[in-house]
């Protein structure tokens, strides 16, 4: 047998860049670069075999790891999950900051590979600097709280392993029903150890993702519920994308007539203008979508978690009869809420309950109703868009969050993907990004991470070198992690930053409010300071490196606008925003609120909560 001698920490890049996959008929790498931080952990063994293949295997120096890392997770769903970036730190502070990244791809079913250093195996140098000891368990490090976070974990004790972790890894990442990040710790002493590798561990391998078909008889089962109903209705889901079942998506709903919605991860699934687009569904959804869902009888929940955003908490399905067809690659959930399964690739699945259905068609009614539903919507939408003076007294003719998306959305076209994560802005863009363009939108609502934003419009743009990225951030998010700007300019991943400053965290002063409790430290006007300062957005992304200016009208950002578009570097805009005005409809969402307070307010709250979750599903 042919062997070759290498280091653990050399023959894991020589794996990773052996693994390719098929994209548009052509082996493409599965994995394209690696994101990096270097420290005493991984600078001196993986830091090295990185260098030798820099000009084949691209490294990436990010400012901060979960950054990076969050870079990497936005590159898998810009590349639908066929493309997986690594993220390496060090041990230590390095490694934990990678945790919130993992758990935003693992909420969002999103591969990502993170490569951490680690203690030494030996224990002989114990403890090293950046350890932390366990005293009743000396094997456990602080990789360990990578667990409940990732798909795959495991730690190179051997460098032998590395022939025996790496595929275990892979395949779970490119699993459609059990995909997610994969975690490597990577000893330092391991690290630094040669084996002699059969060669043929590093042939190139070809991989192409499963698409697993339906059951025969679950599909005749999901058939003949499908067949009967009177009210259908589609869920379109973030697995719509990752299946490319788009078409089949829209083929499927041009042949029986058949209404769809769009969760969060789900949107731009399908062509906003289709007749058959009633929105999106949920807490952070339209009327249209939700007036649908109250009455539908049988729901296809198609590539979907059905998480509490999209469900109102499970209280959209008002028709106590509803039946939901759970069509997912992953039976977890598939099965969720006694829905009758069908455990299939999105694709395939459409396809073959199409055929199965046959000729059925839902009745000319319901395409009407929801024609007339969505029409009330984007007329809502359109008021709420345009540049026009603030509603609430307390905004005092600031623009709002509406109108911000609604500049964009006007001026966009197919080339554009719009970016966002937590805080107010999926509400507004999910219900005001009204794109024809499938695939050019991610809003990070799986974990709902703050500062998911920038660094996730950096791996987006690397992603999609063709496409103008542009991300919607607000002040709070801005402020916990912005350096990944100044990486984007580094780099030259062109991004266009729209900067809302409402002052402060304004949507949770809104869910703090609604549900009867007094301001307090959300907005920094409510919090505990000797002055209320202003920060300068503009002026720092100028200190990164970008390009940027301050507008103060919604007039001047669609000016502005234009000349981010024809900018050559990163652009940031930045303007002050109203921290009352937001897009009303939706669902009720269940929260936490007091049993019994001194407040009249809050008891007020406590009953409409009381009351709402009267309307929740709950196993039937």
């Amino acid at each position: 047998m042919r062997t070759v001698r290498l280091t653990a920490s050399q023959a894991i890049v020589k794996y990773l860049m052996a693994q390719k996959i098929i994209i548009d008929d052509e082996p493409k790498p599965i994995f394209p670069g690696v994101f990096a931080i270097f420290g005493h952990g991984n600078v001196t063994c993986l830091g090295t075999a990185l260098e030798e293949v820099k000009e084949d295997f691209p490294t990436w120096r990010g400012q901060n790891e979960q950054g990076m890392a969050l870079a990497a997770t936005a590159y898998a769903k810009a590349s639908k999950r066929r493309q997986i970036m690594v993220a390496t730190s060090s041990v230590g502070p390095g490694a934990t900051n990678m945790v919130t990244a993992a758990a935003v791809a693992m909420a969002n079913r999103i591969p990502l590979l993170l490569l951490a250093g680690d203690t030494f195996q030996s224990r002989i140098p114990d403890p090293v600097l950046q350890q932390v000891e366990q005293f009743g368990d000396p094997s456990t490090t602080v990789n360990d709280c990578f667990r409940p976070v990732v798909r795959f974990w495991d730690r190179i004790t051997h460098p032998a392993q590395v022939v025996h972790s790496l595929p275990h890894a892979l395949h779970t990442m490119l699993d459609p029903g059990d995909c997610g990040p994969a975690f490597i710790g990577l000893p330092q002493d391991v690290a630094a150890e040669a084996y002699d590798y059969p060669l043929r561990c590093f042939d190139e391998a070809v991989h192409e993702i499963r698409r697993p078909r339906p059951d025969r008889a679950e599909l005749a089962r999901a058939a003949a519920l499908l067949s009967r109903a009177r009210k259908p209705l589609i869920i379109s889901g973030g697995g719509v994308h990752w299946s490319q079942a788009e078409a089949a998506l829209a083929e499927f709903v041009e042949t029986h007539n058949v209404p769809v919605v769009e969760t969060v991860a789900g949107r731009t699934s399908l062509a906003q203008s289709h007749r058959l687009h009633a929105g999106t569904i949920g807490v952070t959804g339209c009327t249209s979508a939700n007036a649908l869902a109250a009455q539908a009888d049988v729901v296809l929940a198609v590539g979907t978690r059905l998480g509490d955003f999209a469900t109102g908490s499970w209280t959209v399905f008002a028709n106590e009869e509803v039946r939901i067809i759970g069509v997912n690659t992953a039976r977890f959930d598939a099965t969720k809420h006694l829905s009758v399964p069908l455990v299939a690739d999105a694709r395939e699945a459409l396809t073959e309950l199409s055929a199965a259905i046959g000729d059925y068609r839902a009745d000319e009614s319901w395409s009407a109703t929801c024609a007339s539903e969505a029409a009330q919507y984007h007329a809502y939408i359109d008021k709420l868009a345009a540049p026009q003076v603030a509603s609430s007294p307390e905004s005092q003719t600031l623009p709002t969050y509406a109108q911000v998306v609604g500049v964009v959305d006007r001026a966009a076209d197919e080339r554009t993907y719009a970016l966002t994560a937590a805080g107010g802005f999926p509400g507004e863009l999910v219900n005001g990004w009204r794109s024809d363009t499938v695939h050019s939108f991610d809003a990070e609502y799986g974990y709902s991470c703050m500062g998911y934003e920038i660094s996730g419009g950096w791996g987006a743009k690397m992603a999609l070198p063709d496409r103008d990225v542009v991300v919607f951030v607000g002040d709070g998010s801005y402020m916990m992690m912005n350096s990944d700007l100044y990486s984007s300019v580094l780099s030259g991943h062109k991004l266009i930053v729209i900067v809302c400053d409402n002052g402060g965290f304004a949507v949770i002063n809104r869910l703090q409010t609604n549900q009867g409790g007094v301001p307090f430290n959300n907005l920094i006007a409510d919090s505990r300071v000797v002055e209320e300062v202003r920060v300068d957005f503009a002026a720092h992304a100028a200190a990164m490196g970008a390009q940027s200016e301050t507008v103060s009208s919604v007039g001047e950002l669609a000016e502005a606008f234009e000349r981010a578009r024809a900018a050559d570097r990163s652009y940031v805009i930045a303007l002050q925003t109203s921290a009352y005005d937001w897009t009303e409809g939706g669902a009720w969402w269940e929260v936490g609120v007091p049993e019994v307070s001194n407040r009249q307010e809050i008891r007020v709250a406590r009953a409409e909560l009381d009351a709402g979750k009267a309307a929740q599903r709950v196993g039937w």
